[in-house]
């Protein structure tokens, strides 16, 4: 039997909500045969693939296991679970190792940031913090207490800042509240606006932002990649490919002159591309940010009419997706 090609997804949440909703709008809407609770799920229209439901962490564990193919989980949580020591590579584009990011999806966006009390007045930068570190040890004769969920994380930059005596609490609850409890003097937390940091008489340090977060598609380059299961991810990432370049873009029809010579002007233009051209009409795609632009241009230089309208997908011989994926994983 063809091994299938597995794809994580979050079990729960908004995170759920707009993961599923992204593949949805990307044509590949995910099927729970016995309904809301069921762990396991299909892609409607495409065979070959298993839907598996887990907790966000979870998944980061999974993908560094190879036990999934692709997943949908946080870029903070992938270097939590996989980074290495090196503090340089919090701010990677790419994730550690075996990891692969896709795509980024634009949602679940939120930073990585270490926190401290408000009434910390002499305490603005990483450096300041390395100092207090120092002074705290002698004066109180214990270490400086940092709550956080992300051990790994925390560890790797303290120390990157030069920051040696501290020591870390794990905090399974609400880690915003640990310095007012009285179980931690400072935090590192993740937050997506900062007021309820604010609202616990919590401040961010200058340069403590550890971390800039969201979901991304990412791929384990640590799983079995047969030819079937790479054959089923091209199809996915084709599909993917295709929403994302038709979100970015807009379809400009216009009516010209047949004497115009606007259609050589615009061949010239890479960020154009145009779909059809007959002699007194012109198709083309352009960039969404500049559609209104192109459409005044045209009519500028002899268009009589110019519409402008949202594509639904836009499929392409070359899928970038998929060719970066499939250069990480070789032969």
């Amino acid at each position: 039997m063809t091994e299938p090609l597995i794809v994580a997804v979050p079990s729960k949440g908004r995170l759920q909500e707009q993961t599923l909703a992204f593949f949805e709008r990307a044509g590949l809407p995910i099927r729970q045969a016995r309904g809301a609770r069921d762990y396991f799920g299909t892609v409607d229209g495409l065979k070959g693939v298993e839907v598996q439901f887990r907790s966000a962490s979870e998944i980061a564990r999974e993908i560094g296991a190879g036990n999934v193919h692709l997943a949908v989980t946080g870029i903070d949580l992938l270097h939590e679970t996989l980074g290495g020591d090196d503090g340089d590579r919090l701010d990677a584009e790419e994730a550690p190792p075996p990891a692969h990011i896709v795509t980024r999806l634009g949602f679940g966006r939120a930073d990585v940031v270490v926190a401290v009390p408000q009434a910390w007045l002499d305490v603005q930068t990483m450096a300041d913090l390395a100092d207090v570190a120092a002074r705290f040890r002698l004066k109180h004769y214990r270490p400086m207490r940092v709550a956080t969920k992300y051990v790994a994380l925390t560890r790797r930059f303290l120390n990157a800042h030069g920051v040696h005596d501290y020591l870390i609490v794990e905090s399974p609850g609400a880690t915003e509240g640990a310095p007012a409890a009285g179980t931690a003097e400072l935090i590192v937390d993740i937050t997506s606006t900062g007021q309820t940091l604010v609202e616990n008489g919590l401040k961010i340090v200058d340069d403590g932002v550890i971390m800039r977060s969201e979901a991304a598609l990412t791929a384990s380059l640590a799983a079995r990649w047969t030819e079937a299961t790479r054959d089923a991810c091209r199809s996915m990432l084709t599909r993917i490919a295709a929403d994302d370049r038709a979100r970015s873009v807009r379809r400009i029809d216009a009516v010209i002159r047949p004497s115009s010579m606007l259609p050589d002007e615009l061949r010239s233009r890479p960020e154009l591309t145009i779909m059809s051209l007959h002699d007194e009409s012109l198709s083309l795609l352009v960039p969404r940010a500049g559609a209104q632009a192109e459409a005044e241009a045209l009519i500028g230089r002899g268009a009589t009419t110019v519409t402008i309208s949202s594509v639904e997908y836009v499929f392409e011989a070359e899928n970038a997706l998929y060719e970066k994926l499939e250069a990480r994983l070789g032969q």
